[in-house]
Parts: structure tokens; C-alpha cells; sequence
């Protein structure tokens, strides 16, 4: 389709985020170009806000407007309880149960030698400095059940064991290759309740 240089611009800006094809680029586009001069401005603001205003929680790693998030703040969470998931989508899954009163820390990734990600690449050094100052705490591993999900949940293991932290996972229930951040609640319960222990 021969549309406007720009407006083609901005289709295949949408088409780069996540989840977002041709058609639902375009139609984004239109109704960008249909916006008046005032919607134009505070989208444009709101954008320049999320980019200035939004940054890393200094604990779990989670997308926050202070320097702690409201989750490590919250002095009602369980903060001998950790769950390790790979990015801030998966932590919002599990925070839409209303269930879970831990609390979170984000990787980053998952370690993937064939994507050149290691484990230096990943927020594993400052969950170990995490469960240093907790006593008997637990680690829940919810990471995705893929290749690259297994490695990193054996290496947080074994990084892991050199301290008095009971490390578990999410059940099986998890279908194999499932992101997390596209399971039912329901089963998201269920796998975290029904987690267990992981045995060398």
C-alpha cells in the first residue's frame, strides 16, 4: 500500500511493538492521524513522561515512579518470599491474581548462550545480595518452561545453594513453552500454589 512517507513510518513503528500486526498497525496509525492537535500533544507528553519519569525499582528491578516500587515498599508483603520471573509482564500476571503476597525480583532475560545472554547480562547478582539479609527465605522460580528457562532456573539453583534458601518452582501444570504473562489466573494460582522444592 502506497501510503504517506510518515504515515508509513508510523505503521511500521507500531509493527515493532509485541503482539502487533499489519492490519492493527495501520489501524493504529489511523487513529493517531485522527486525533485532534490537543490528544496528539498529551499522547507525545505521556510518552516523554514514561521515558523520563519511569525507572528501575533499586530491590526487584520492577517499572516504578520512585526509586522503590510500591511492591518492595509495601510492609504488608512477605519479603522472605521471592519470586524470580524473567520480565515486568510476568510480574503483573501474577499481581492480577491478588493472591500472592511475596514479593518479586525481574532477570532481565533468560540465559540463552545462542542469543550470546549470560548470566552476567541477567539481575541475578543482586537477588544473591537480596537473599543474604533474609532469614530462611524462599525463592520461587517462575520462569518460562523452554530450554532457555530450564538452564536459568538450574544455574539460579546452583548459585543459590551456597545459602540457607529453599528454592521451588511453579508446578508442571505450566504447558511447555507457555509465557507466563499469557496464562488464565486460574492456572497461575494453581501452578504457584501447588510449586515444589527443587531437588539436585
Amino acid at each position: 500500500m502506497n501510503y504517506p512517507k510518515d504515515f508509513n513510518k508510523l505503521i511500521d513503528f507500531y509493527k515493532s511493538f509485541s503482539g502487533i500486526g499489519d492490519k492493527n498497525a495501520e489501524r493504529l496509525a489511523f487513529s493517531t492521524f485522527e486525533m485532534n492537535d490537543e490528544k496528539i500533544k498529551s499522547f507525545a507528553d505521556t510518552l516523554l513522561n514514561l521515558k523520563n519519569n519511569i525507572k528501575n525499582c533499586k530491590i526487584c528491578g520492577n517499572i516504578s515512579d520512585e526509586d522503590i516500587c510500591s511492591i518492595c515498599s509495601d510492609d504488608s508483603r512477605d519479603k522472605n518470599t521471592i519470586c524470580v520471573v524473567e520480565d515486568y509482564k510476568n510480574l503483573y500476571s501474577f499481581e492480577k491474581s491478588s493472591t500472592y503476597q511475596g514479593t518479586y525480583h525481574i532477570l532481565g532475560g533468560l540465559i540463552s548462550p545462542l542469543d550470546n545472554v549470560n548470566p552476567d547480562d541477567l539481575n541475578i547478582g543482586s537477588l544473591v545480595n537480596r537473599v543474604k539479609d533474609l532469614k530462611n527465605p524462599e525463592v520461587i522460580i517462575a520462569l518460562t518452561s523452554s530450554i532457555e528457562g530450564e538452564m536459568t532456573m538450574l544455574y539460579l539453583k546452583k548459585v543459590l545453594s551456597d545459602f540457607n534458601v529453599k528454592v521451588t518452582r511453579l508446578s508442571y501444570g505450566v504447558p511447555l513453552g507457555m509465557n507466563l504473562d499469557y496464562m488464565d489466573v486460574l492456572s497461575l494460582n494453581k501452578a504457584l500454589d501447588d510449586r515444589r522444592e527443587i531437588i539436585d
